[in-house]
């Protein structure tokens, strides 16, 4: 058999350039344009521009709710039977309820004091309140300071107990669990959770519990979160943006519409029935919050969300903290949608109106569309379209429908409109990581149950700065020093080094002038990659 010259398999063409690397790559660039990059990327441009629309209109649909709840919709205690729980000599206090009120905690060293001293401090009589510490702390040490803090204030006659476990089963939903297997539990009716670094009020419970009382439908209680340290960095001041939005419109419109919304994990009180009828905790996912307040909603529970009811909480300040309560945010609720889409669509006990809120709306549009739109158009389709020019993005999509979106969310925290833009591009590198995570929770890949508690930093960077501000070194709380590898940040590198490379291109040759944009997301990816974000103690 006569042997096949290579040349007869080579474009004449490539043979000419044979020696030159760099035009033998463009014209396989140009050969292969055409009939597979165009059509590809003109794909993802429609869904991009697909699933921006599903965004908008959510968005849309949200604002013209949540405006009509605020001008016409009655307050929770008109739409809902409500009497406060008086104080009576005769009755003593018998017509108060026994609440339970459950602290998961897990080396909080600096934040403990807070949360056991905020229970023990809210205004319910001593004889109907139980308060469980349940501490899976790792570190002796710390477990022997939250034990000693239970038995101080035991010692002052409050029914605080102190509660370990051999292992961290579960991790938090674990914990609670347990809890609510303890023998003096059964006399409790309902539940408060607190996690540690919250703080509510004395008022806590005489506010949210009539709820409760006086209407045997409802199984959860859920209040806002307010930010101790949401101006102690840029970057508590980009999640208290985002936050509040969630707090403010999503939170509310669930309420007064379906009375269904996630529960928050903390700051709400449960009623400890609706939880054994819904199954329990469950720690099949890093939601465990989520989960049950699903699985209570399909059993028909209805949730009240008191948006006048604020408990003092802590933001993460670090960056690493902040990334991997994203992935927990962003991993779980997808992981969930997948193990209970089925069962949410074949529930009879709910109206098929709430089951397209949460499987639509409350599920796919807000926990996986809003999370993959924002990476997959600003960060990879839309700076590729600038290399490939026959791929037109339509200004609608790429300015008009964004612009309005971005309005619509900065809706909850209006003093801190000036930092609008930022936002946006500290949005967009956050995007990434969601993106990654939503999609390790869709596929249940290697980290879909990774657990890592969020740091908690307490009263440690109010004290670092004001030891710092009187000059003294006298009992000045240890200062962290964090090696510069261990802040480089290589992913978000790698895209600042793309987002650069396609904005030079577009300088030279593009019409759009789409490069102001993308050196800006450049340099917002460059500062997150180099680690510069947030409070460094």
């Amino acid at each position: 058999m006569a042997q096949i010259s290579p040349k007869l398999l080579i474009p004449e063409s490539f043979q000419v350039s044979r020696d030159d690397i760099t035009g033998q790559l463009g014209l396989i660039w140009e050969l292969i344009k055409t009939p597979l990059i165009v059509p590809l990327l003109n794909l993802g441009v429609y869904v991009c521009l697909a699933m921006s629309l599903m965004l908008f209109m959510e968005r849309v649909y949200m604002g013209i709710v949540i405006i009509l709840v605020k001008l016409f919709w009655k307050k929770p205690d008109k739409r809902y039977k409500y009497q406060p729980i008086q104080d009576d000599e005769e009755l003593g206090t018998s017509n108060f309820p026994v609440v339970l009120v459950q602290i998961p905690m897990f080396n909080e060293k600096e934040v403990y004091k807070i949360s056991i001293g905020a229970a023990c401090g809210l205004s319910w009589p001593a004889d109907r309140l139980v308060i469980q510490v349940l501490d899976d702390s790792t570190d002796p040490a710390i477990k022997l300071l939250v034990e000693q803090e239970c038995q101080r204030w035991a010692s002052k006659g409050v029914n605080v107990t102190y509660q370990i476990r051999e292992n961290r089963t579960g991790y938090k939903a674990g914990a609670l669990k347990e809890g609510l297997k303890r023998s003096y539990v059964k006399h409790c009716e309902y539940v408060a959770i607190i996690d540690a670094d919250f703080r509510p009020d004395p008022d806590f419970l005489r506010r949210s519990i009539p709820f409760l009382v006086h209407n045997p439908d409802i199984a959860l209680v859920q209040a806002r979160w307010r930010f101790v340290n949401a101006d102690e960095c840029l970057l508590t001041r980009m999640q208290e943006m985002s936050l509040d939005y969630h707090f403010t419109v999503e939170q509310e419109v669930g309420s007064a519409t379906h009375a269904f919304f996630g529960f928050n994990g903390t700051a709400g009180i449960w009623r400890i029935a609706a939880i054994n009828e819904a199954g329990g905790w469950k720690d099949r996912t890093t939601v465990e919050d989520m989960d049950l307040a699903v699985r209570a909603s399909l059993r028909g529970w209805k949730f009240v969300y008191l948006g006048d009811l604020q408990v003092k909480s802590e933001l993460p300040s670090t960056f690493k903290a902040f990334r991997f309560q994203q992935h927990r945010w962003s991993c779980g609720p997808a992981n969930l949608f997948r193990k209970m889409v089925w069962e949410i669509i074949q529930n009879k006990k709910v109206k098929f109106w709430k089951k397209v809120y949460v499987i639509y709306s409350f599920f796919f549009v807000r926990k996986i569309i809003a999370h993959m739109v924002t990476f997959s158009f600003y960060c990879v389709v839309l700076p590729l379209t600038i290399l490939v020019p026959e791929v037109k993005v339509p200004i609608w999509g790429a300015v008009y429908i964004p612009s309005v979106i971005t309005i619509l969310n900065s809706v909850g925290t209006p003093r801190s409109i000036h930092l609008l833009f930022y936002w946006i591009l500290f949005e967009n590198v956050m995007s990434l990581h969601r993106t990654k995570a939503t999609l390790i929770g869709l596929l249940e890949a290697g980290r879909a149950n990774e657990w890592v508690v969020t740091e908690k930093l307490g009263d440690a960077v109010k004290k670092a700065a004001e030891a710092a501000k009187n000059k003294t070194n006298a009992k000045a709380p240890r200062r962290f020093r964090f090696k510069f590898s261990d802040r480089m940040n290589t992913l978000e590198l790698g895209f600042a080094a793309f987002l650069f490379l396609c904005g030079c291109y577009d300088f030279v040759h593009g019409k759009n002038n789409y490069f102001v944009y993308l050196f800006l997301q450049t340099i917002t990816f460059f500062i997150t990659g180099i680690g510069y974000v947030g409070t460094i103690i």
